[in-house]
């Protein structure tokens, strides 16, 4: 069992699910993104998925575009990625998931990409443009190094693509909980849910909701049929704002979503 599955096993035993919490490295800096991390993970989030910024970010919304726009002026470069892991996994004990766009990824060699992962020792890859049916040098590389790959799931998915998609991904299988671009919303989208349960149908074991999350009672309600619930804009807006205290705030409130009912 990977280290992710072994969080939400653990999250799931205890009869809620787990707190996944985005954030990108290299945003305001190296070393703030490691300590922004750091504080996320002290501070009740479960599995930490950290963003490497890139020039074409197609599925961002405005507030991580312009932290990972910001972090690339300022001199961002994918091997700081892999330093920001080790720092991390030095400190704290959460297995860190990197979100990319597959082309960093083909640029620097998918294999030596895995094998650097895996000594910093990061958990897997999120890759949100990547699809099953293209993926296989990075299958063959995973498989290698025992990393967990996320593809993604949507409400537009057919089933045949559903069951692509689980039986591919190991960790979890990202489900988009609505059409469109990332950021905090008022509700979270009702296709969520049914996604899902259709995701369960083809065979997930574990299925997490992403898109527009951003509040404790959002957490919450997400939990109550997925195994865990990721939330980005709103962690990455409070640091941009308030620094690691703001980030460490926002992130102790959402994870009183994550309380199991008495």
């Amino acid at each position: 069992m990977t280290s992710v599955a072994s969080v939400l096993q653990v999250r799931r035993d205890s009869g809620t699910g787990a707190l996944i919490g985005y954030l990108p490295a290299g945003f305001p800096t190296i070393d703030e993104s490691v300590d922004a991390a750091v504080a996320i993970a002290e501070n009740g989030v479960d599995v930490i998925e950290l963003g490497l910024p890139y020039s074409d970010p197609v599925m961002d919304g405005p507030v991580i575009q312009q932290a990972t726009q910001k972090a690339l002026a300022n001199g961002f470069r994918l091997k700081h990625g892999f330093d920001a892991v080790r720092a991390i996994t030095a400190q704290v004990d959460v297995p860190i998931l990197l979100m990319t766009y597959w082309n960093p990824v083909v640029q620097y060699g998918v294999d030596r990409f895995a094998d650097d992962l895996a000594a910093a020792g990061g958990a897997g890859l999120i890759t949100p443009d990547l699809i099953p049916d293209e993926a296989e040098p990075w299958l063959a590389a995973s498989e290698r190094t025992g990393l967990d790959r996320v593809f993604l799931a949507a409400p537009s998915s057919t089933n045949a693509r559903l069951k692509q998609a689980v039986e591919k991904s190991r960790g979890f299988v990202y489900a988009v909980s609505t059409m469109g671009i990332t950021g905090a919303r008022t509700d979270v989208d009702s296709a969520a849910k049914s996604l899902v349960a259709r995701l369960r149908e083809v065979g997930a074991e574990n299925a997490c909701v992403g898109l527009g999350i951003s509040t404790a009672d959002q957490v919450r309600e997400v939990l109550e049929y997925a195994d865990g619930a990721i939330v980005g804009s709103a962690l990455v807006k409070a640091l941009a704002t308030g620094g690691i205290d703001s980030v460490a705030s926002v992130a102790r409130e959402l994870s009183r979503g994550t309380v199991a009912a008495n």
